[in-house]
């Protein structure tokens, strides 16, 4: 276990076993729960724009056109990857945060913790984005492919990603529009999660922590978790639909600022953007609770409150 010491000698853990051991958990039941939606994103986005015209409506043109199989295409890549990203965001983000503060000091974490948890969150997205790249990038491949012209199963379909590295960029070639998203993604997500919760105790749920039942504070936790992902899909929705939209064959050798240029910013920043604020609103809220369901049962509480 690695130890720092702030200022005033008092001795801080970097590591937190829970947030390891949380990670791919959290990652891979949230991003299957939702991997069906994912793929209508992606649909949405960049594949017929036009033809699926809706969450709802488009799920059924894909289970009328490929079955019910056709909504759990690239789910391999997707428990992979996300495992990976969950590991390195959650495990990374505690040593960052008491990295940071370590070196700004007892007093200046104090007053400016907010800044603390967004450097923590970045720092922990970085990494875990390198991780996740590869595997993101096939999922998309995979589902914008038609039918027959790409390998499905993960491992061929990573195989060919590798044999054609020229024409996908694999494996980091998505990485800045990958950072582009989830690093700020992430730094809401973390920020505005630990700043809802406080609210909630401090002006709604203002007696004793401890005087609230277990489902009391997982519903804190739940309601805190969504309203911080409505605002990470509004902040890093742009650069999610470059993401898919690199994937699509007529941008075959395209840049990202003339991908965008074509597209337009305000298609960017709103096609596909409800769909979206549902599926990260109630992904990023079951992601905490199960979280806090976690630290429940290993006798830590939940977060937030006195």
């Amino acid at each position: 276990m690695v130890v720092g010491a702030l200022s005033s000698g008092r001795r801080r853990t970097f590591l937190r076993p829970h947030r390891v051991y949380f990670g791919p958990l959290g990652g891979d039941i949230s991003h299957l729960a939702w991997h069906s939606s994912d793929r209508m994103l992606i649909r949405l986005a960049q594949v017929n724009p036009a033809k699926y015209k809706g969450l709802i409506p488009g799920l059924k043109t894909i289970v009328a056109e490929e079955g019910s199989k056709g909504l759990w295409k690239g789910v391999g890549p997707t428990f992979v990857g996300y495992s990976l990203q969950g590991m390195f965001k959650y495990g990374l983000y505690e040593p960052f945060k008491d990295l940071y503060m370590n070196l700004a000091g007892e007093e200046a974490s104090s007053k400016y913790k907010g800044a603390i948890w967004l450097a923590g969150s970045a720092s922990a997205e970085f990494f875990a984005d390198i991780a996740l790249c590869p595997l993101e990038m096939t999922k998309v491949k995979i589902q914008t492919s038609p039918a027959g012209t790409f390998p499905v199963p993960m491992f061929a379909a990573l195989s060919e990603m590798s044999k054609l590295k020229a024409e996908t960029r694999f494996p980091l070639g998505s990485i800045v529009p990958l950072w582009s998203r989830q690093i700020p993604y992430t730094m809401a997500k973390f920020f505005f999660f630990e700043y809802i919760v406080t609210l909630f105790y401090r002006h709604v749920f203002t007696a004793p922590k401890d005087s609230y039942g277990k489902g009391t504070q997982l519903g804190v936790t739940f309601a805190s978790g969504y309203l911080a992902g409505v605002v990470c899909a509004l902040v890093s929705h742009p650069a999610d639909s470059l993401v898919s939209l690199m994937g699509k064959p007529a941008n075959k050798g395209k840049g990202l600022g003339q991908i965008a240029s074509e597209t337009g910013l305000v298609a960017l920043a709103t096609k596909g953007l409800g769909t979206r604020v549902i599926m990260i609103g109630t992904l990023t809220g079951f992601q905490w609770w199960i979280y806090d369901s976690f630290k429940t049962a290993m006798g830590m509480g939940t977060t937030g409150g006195k």
